[in-house]
Protein backbone atom coordinates (compact mmCIF):
# COMPACT_ATOMS: atom_id res chain seq x y z
CA UNK A 1 0.00 0.00 0.00
CA UNK A 2 1.20 3.39 -0.77
CA UNK A 3 0.22 6.72 0.46
CA UNK A 4 -1.31 9.02 -1.93
CA UNK A 5 -3.00 12.72 -2.11
CA UNK A 6 -6.06 10.96 -3.03
CA UNK A 7 -8.21 8.85 -4.94
CA UNK A 8 -7.48 10.26 -8.58
CA UNK A 9 -4.11 10.33 -7.72
CA UNK A 10 -3.98 6.32 -7.09
CA UNK A 11 -6.32 5.69 -9.82
CA UNK A 12 -4.21 7.63 -12.08
CA UNK A 13 -0.61 6.35 -11.48
CA UNK A 14 -2.21 2.66 -12.70
CA UNK A 15 -4.64 4.26 -15.54
CA UNK A 16 -1.69 5.90 -16.98
CA UNK A 17 1.07 3.49 -15.75
CA UNK A 18 -0.06 0.67 -17.60
CA UNK A 19 1.48 -0.51 -21.30
CA UNK A 20 -1.53 -0.10 -23.41
CA UNK A 21 -1.15 -0.18 -26.77
CA UNK A 22 -3.60 0.96 -29.93
CA UNK A 23 -7.01 -0.72 -30.34
CA UNK A 24 -6.55 -2.06 -26.63
CA UNK A 25 -10.16 -1.63 -24.99
CA UNK A 26 -11.01 -0.48 -21.47
CA UNK A 27 -14.30 -0.87 -19.94
CA UNK A 28 -16.08 1.30 -17.48
CA UNK A 29 -19.53 2.70 -16.63
CA UNK A 30 -21.25 6.12 -17.84
CA UNK A 31 -21.19 6.72 -14.12
CA UNK A 32 -17.62 6.75 -13.17
CA UNK A 33 -16.30 9.78 -11.99
CA UNK A 34 -15.28 12.18 -14.44
CA UNK A 35 -11.42 12.57 -13.62
CA UNK A 36 -11.22 9.21 -14.44
CA UNK A 37 -12.94 9.18 -17.60
CA UNK A 38 -10.73 12.02 -18.73
CA UNK A 39 -8.17 9.83 -18.29
CA UNK A 40 -8.96 7.23 -20.07
CA UNK A 41 -10.11 9.88 -23.22
CA UNK A 42 -6.43 10.92 -23.07
CA UNK A 43 -5.09 7.95 -23.15
CA UNK A 44 -7.33 8.16 -26.41
CA UNK A 45 -5.95 10.64 -28.05
CA UNK A 46 -2.51 10.29 -27.27
CA UNK A 47 -2.23 6.09 -27.45
CA UNK A 48 -4.97 5.45 -29.62
CA UNK A 49 -6.98 3.10 -27.23
CA UNK A 50 -11.03 2.21 -27.01
CA UNK A 51 -12.89 3.48 -24.25
CA UNK A 52 -16.28 1.94 -23.51
CA UNK A 53 -18.46 2.68 -21.50
CA UNK A 54 -21.60 0.79 -19.71
CA UNK A 55 -25.24 2.64 -18.78
CA UNK A 56 -27.48 1.00 -16.46
CA UNK A 57 -31.08 1.39 -15.15
CA UNK A 58 -31.47 3.73 -11.79
CA UNK A 59 -31.70 1.88 -9.23
CA UNK A 60 -30.44 -1.28 -10.94
CA UNK A 61 -32.82 -4.51 -10.03
CA UNK A 62 -29.91 -6.61 -8.62
CA UNK A 63 -25.84 -6.69 -8.38
CA UNK A 64 -25.96 -9.65 -10.49
CA UNK A 65 -27.45 -7.40 -13.36
CA UNK A 66 -24.53 -4.67 -13.03
CA UNK A 67 -21.84 -7.71 -13.19
CA UNK A 68 -23.50 -9.15 -16.35
CA UNK A 69 -23.37 -6.08 -17.96
CA UNK A 70 -19.62 -6.02 -17.80
CA UNK A 71 -19.58 -9.72 -18.46
CA UNK A 72 -21.88 -8.55 -21.71
CA UNK A 73 -19.16 -6.07 -22.86
CA UNK A 74 -15.67 -7.72 -22.51
CA UNK A 75 -14.32 -8.59 -26.12
CA UNK A 76 -10.83 -10.02 -26.90
CA UNK A 77 -9.68 -6.54 -27.35
CA UNK A 78 -10.85 -5.70 -23.62
CA UNK A 79 -7.48 -5.12 -21.55
CA UNK A 80 -8.43 -2.91 -18.61
CA UNK A 81 -11.97 -2.63 -16.50
CA UNK A 82 -12.13 0.21 -13.77
CA UNK A 83 -15.09 -0.45 -11.67
CA UNK A 84 -16.03 1.74 -8.60
CA UNK A 85 -17.15 0.43 -5.59
CA UNK A 86 -19.62 2.48 -5.15
CA UNK A 87 -20.36 5.70 -7.46
CA UNK A 88 -20.18 8.83 -6.30
CA UNK A 89 -23.35 10.00 -8.39
CA UNK A 90 -26.33 7.85 -6.88
CA UNK A 91 -24.02 5.67 -4.16
CA UNK A 92 -24.47 2.27 -6.46
CA UNK A 93 -22.37 -0.16 -4.57
CA UNK A 94 -20.87 -2.60 -7.52
CA UNK A 95 -20.41 -6.43 -7.26
CA UNK A 96 -16.76 -5.50 -7.03
CA UNK A 97 -15.34 -9.42 -6.65
CA UNK A 98 -17.37 -10.80 -9.25
CA UNK A 99 -16.39 -8.34 -11.77
CA UNK A 100 -12.50 -8.66 -10.50
CA UNK A 101 -12.48 -12.67 -10.88
CA UNK A 102 -14.68 -12.47 -14.25
CA UNK A 103 -11.67 -9.90 -15.73
CA UNK A 104 -8.66 -12.52 -13.88
CA UNK A 105 -10.09 -15.27 -15.76
CA UNK A 106 -9.90 -13.49 -18.67
CA UNK A 107 -6.19 -11.97 -18.23
CA UNK A 108 -7.57 -8.47 -17.96
CA UNK A 109 -6.24 -5.91 -15.31
CA UNK A 110 -9.08 -4.74 -12.67
CA UNK A 111 -8.72 -1.13 -11.43
CA UNK A 112 -11.30 -0.35 -8.31
CA UNK A 113 -12.08 3.29 -7.43
CA UNK A 114 -13.24 3.36 -3.84
CA UNK A 115 -12.91 6.73 -3.43
CA UNK A 116 -16.62 6.42 -1.73
CA UNK A 117 -15.80 3.54 -0.05
CA UNK A 118 -13.21 2.61 2.19
CA UNK A 119 -14.70 3.99 5.82
CA UNK A 120 -17.78 4.02 4.77
CA UNK A 121 -19.10 0.51 4.91
CA UNK A 122 -17.60 -2.58 6.15
CA UNK A 123 -15.26 -4.77 3.87
CA UNK A 124 -11.62 -6.72 3.32
CA UNK A 125 -9.51 -6.99 0.63
CA UNK A 126 -10.88 -10.83 0.68
CA UNK A 127 -14.21 -9.25 -0.18
CA UNK A 128 -13.21 -8.06 -3.18
CA UNK A 129 -10.35 -9.50 -4.27
CA UNK A 130 -8.56 -6.84 -6.18
CA UNK A 131 -5.28 -6.36 -7.95
CA UNK A 132 -5.33 -2.08 -7.92
CA UNK A 133 -7.53 -0.22 -5.36
CA UNK A 134 -7.44 3.52 -4.55
CA UNK A 135 -8.78 5.57 -2.53
CA UNK A 136 -9.38 9.15 -0.87
CA UNK A 137 -9.06 9.42 3.01
CA UNK A 138 -10.45 12.76 3.67
CA UNK A 139 -13.74 11.73 2.73
CA UNK A 140 -15.63 8.63 4.96
CA UNK A 141 -12.23 8.18 7.28
CA UNK A 142 -11.98 12.21 8.11
CA UNK A 143 -8.36 12.36 7.38
CA UNK A 144 -6.83 16.15 6.31
CA UNK A 145 -7.30 16.76 2.46
CA UNK A 146 -4.66 15.53 0.73
CA UNK A 147 -4.09 11.95 2.05
CA UNK A 148 -5.39 8.68 0.25
CA UNK A 149 -3.96 5.09 -0.93
CA UNK A 150 -3.26 3.07 -3.40
CA UNK A 151 -3.33 -0.40 -2.41
CA UNK A 152 -1.36 -3.10 -5.72
CA UNK A 153 -1.25 -6.85 -5.34
CA UNK A 154 2.85 -7.00 -5.02
CA UNK A 155 2.91 -9.79 -7.65
CA UNK A 156 1.81 -6.44 -10.17
CA UNK A 157 4.01 -3.69 -8.76
CA UNK A 158 6.47 -3.95 -11.33
CA UNK A 159 4.56 -3.58 -14.16
CA UNK A 160 2.77 -0.36 -13.21
CA UNK A 161 5.02 2.92 -14.40
CA UNK A 162 4.72 5.38 -11.48
CA UNK A 163 3.48 8.98 -12.53
CA UNK A 164 6.54 10.61 -11.22
CA UNK A 165 10.11 8.66 -12.16
CA UNK A 166 11.36 6.17 -9.29
CA UNK A 167 14.86 4.26 -9.63
CA UNK A 168 15.30 1.08 -11.49
CA UNK A 169 16.17 -0.87 -8.21
CA UNK A 170 12.82 0.46 -6.76
CA UNK A 171 10.66 -1.32 -10.09
CA UNK A 172 8.98 -3.72 -7.75
CA UNK A 173 8.55 -1.01 -4.47
CA UNK A 174 4.98 -0.10 -3.62
CA UNK A 175 7.73 3.18 -2.83
CA UNK A 176 8.15 3.94 -6.10
CA UNK A 177 4.16 5.20 -5.78
CA UNK A 178 4.95 7.68 -3.27
CA UNK A 179 7.90 9.48 -4.92
CA UNK A 180 6.18 12.95 -6.18
CA UNK A 181 8.80 15.30 -4.37
CA UNK A 182 8.80 17.38 -1.31
CA UNK A 183 5.32 16.90 0.86
CA UNK A 184 3.83 17.98 3.95
CA UNK A 185 4.36 15.28 6.67
CA UNK A 186 1.64 16.21 8.90
CA UNK A 187 -0.78 15.14 6.79
CA UNK A 188 0.43 11.10 6.56
CA UNK A 189 0.74 11.43 10.40
CA UNK A 190 -2.89 12.84 11.11
CA UNK A 191 -4.10 9.87 9.19
CA UNK A 192 -3.35 7.51 12.72
CA UNK A 193 -5.33 9.60 14.80
CA UNK A 194 -8.21 9.15 11.47
CA UNK A 195 -8.31 5.85 11.84
CA UNK A 196 -8.21 6.00 16.02
CA UNK A 197 -11.64 8.09 15.76
CA UNK A 198 -12.71 5.55 12.90
CA UNK A 199 -12.21 2.71 14.57
CA UNK A 200 -13.52 4.30 18.04
CA UNK A 201 -17.35 4.17 16.16
CA UNK A 202 -16.83 1.19 14.52
CA UNK A 203 -17.34 0.84 10.93
CA UNK A 204 -20.65 -1.53 11.62
CA UNK A 205 -22.09 1.16 13.79
CA UNK A 206 -21.75 3.79 11.67
CA UNK A 207 -22.88 2.09 8.46
CA UNK A 208 -25.59 1.45 10.26
CA UNK A 209 -26.24 5.07 11.65
CA UNK A 210 -25.77 5.83 8.08
CA UNK A 211 -28.22 3.77 6.20
CA UNK A 212 -30.48 4.89 9.31
CA UNK A 213 -30.45 8.11 8.12
CA UNK A 214 -30.28 8.03 4.32
CA UNK A 215 -33.39 5.62 4.62
CA UNK A 216 -35.20 8.26 6.88
CA UNK A 217 -35.64 10.72 4.37
CA UNK A 218 -35.26 8.80 1.02
CA UNK A 219 -38.83 6.68 2.22
CA UNK A 220 -40.43 9.83 3.39
CA UNK A 221 -40.10 11.36 -0.07
CA UNK A 222 -39.71 8.19 -2.29
CA UNK A 223 -43.87 7.79 -2.17
CA UNK A 224 -44.65 11.37 -3.38
CA UNK A 225 -45.83 12.64 -6.53
CA UNK A 226 -42.95 13.81 -9.07
CA UNK A 227 -40.32 12.05 -6.68
CA UNK A 228 -37.84 9.60 -8.24
CA UNK A 229 -35.36 7.66 -5.96
CA UNK A 230 -32.45 6.75 -8.02
CA UNK A 231 -30.45 4.69 -4.94
CA UNK A 232 -31.59 1.38 -4.51
CA UNK A 233 -33.09 0.67 -0.45
CA UNK A 234 -30.88 -2.81 -0.99
CA UNK A 235 -28.03 -2.72 1.66
CA UNK A 236 -26.27 -4.54 -0.78
CA UNK A 237 -26.02 -2.06 -2.95
CA UNK A 238 -26.03 1.17 -1.03
CA UNK A 239 -25.30 2.98 2.11
CA UNK A 240 -25.17 6.88 3.68
CA UNK A 241 -25.42 8.71 -0.02
CA UNK A 242 -29.07 8.79 -1.84
CA UNK A 243 -29.87 10.81 -4.79
CA UNK A 244 -33.46 11.79 -5.51
CA UNK A 245 -35.15 14.02 -8.49
CA UNK A 246 -38.51 16.16 -8.49
CA UNK A 247 -39.64 15.72 -11.73
CA UNK A 248 -40.00 19.06 -13.34
CA UNK A 249 -37.86 20.90 -11.02
CA UNK A 250 -34.25 21.52 -12.19
CA UNK A 251 -31.75 20.13 -9.75
CA UNK A 252 -29.27 22.66 -9.71
CA UNK A 253 -32.45 25.55 -9.01
CA UNK A 254 -33.50 23.19 -6.68
CA UNK A 255 -29.71 22.82 -4.71
CA UNK A 256 -29.58 26.40 -4.74
CA UNK A 257 -32.80 26.88 -3.39
CA UNK A 258 -32.02 24.55 -0.42
CA UNK A 259 -28.67 26.64 -0.03
CA UNK A 260 -29.50 30.17 -0.22
CA UNK A 261 -32.93 29.84 2.08
CA UNK A 262 -32.16 27.39 4.35
CA UNK A 263 -28.31 26.54 4.54
CA UNK A 264 -29.16 23.00 3.36
CA UNK A 265 -25.69 21.47 1.26
CA UNK A 266 -26.59 18.83 -1.40
CA UNK A 267 -25.03 18.18 -4.46
CA UNK A 268 -27.15 18.80 -8.02
CA UNK A 269 -26.34 16.25 -10.00
CA UNK A 270 -26.91 16.72 -13.87
CA UNK A 271 -25.86 13.52 -15.72
CA UNK A 272 -26.51 12.73 -19.65
CA UNK A 273 -28.95 9.73 -18.53
CA UNK A 274 -30.61 11.66 -15.22
CA UNK A 275 -30.51 14.13 -12.84
CA UNK A 276 -31.15 14.54 -9.14
CA UNK A 277 -29.56 15.90 -6.11
CA UNK A 278 -26.96 13.58 -4.29
CA UNK A 279 -27.95 14.04 -0.54
CA UNK A 280 -24.87 12.78 1.43
CA UNK A 281 -25.98 12.48 5.72
CA UNK A 282 -22.74 11.79 7.68
CA UNK A 283 -22.49 10.12 11.47
CA UNK A 284 -23.05 13.82 13.24
CA UNK A 285 -26.48 14.73 11.30
CA UNK A 286 -29.08 14.77 13.61
CA UNK A 287 -32.26 13.21 12.97
CA UNK A 288 -33.85 17.06 12.97
CA UNK A 289 -31.55 18.08 10.19
CA UNK A 290 -32.82 15.10 7.98
CA UNK A 291 -36.38 15.70 8.68
CA UNK A 292 -35.89 19.73 8.04
CA UNK A 293 -34.33 18.82 4.74
CA UNK A 294 -37.59 16.58 4.27
CA UNK A 295 -39.65 19.11 4.82
CA UNK A 296 -38.47 21.47 2.72
CA UNK A 297 -37.97 19.20 -0.26
CA UNK A 298 -42.11 17.99 0.62
CA UNK A 299 -42.79 22.30 0.39
CA UNK A 300 -40.87 22.20 -3.28
CA UNK A 301 -43.08 18.87 -4.20
CA UNK A 302 -46.00 20.52 -3.34
CA UNK A 303 -45.60 23.89 -4.68
CA UNK A 304 -42.51 24.30 -6.69
CA UNK A 305 -39.80 26.59 -6.59
CA UNK A 306 -40.77 29.99 -5.73
CA UNK A 307 -40.68 32.33 -8.50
Amino acid sequence: MAITRNASEGLETVQLGLDLKAGDEVLTTTHDYPRMLTTWRQRERRDGIVLKTIPFPLPPPSLDDLAERFERAITPRTKVILVCHITNLTGQVFPVKRICRAARERGIEAIVDGAHAFAHFPFTHADLDCDYYATSLHKWLFAPHGTGFLFVRRSKIGKVWPLMAADAKQNGDIRKFEEIGTHPAANHNAIAEALVFHRGIGIERKAARLRYLRDRWMKRLSGQPRVRVHTSFDPAMSCGIGNVQVEGVDSEKLGKHLFDTRRIIVVPIKHAEFEGLRVTPCVYTTTDEIDFFAEEMEKVIAKGLPA
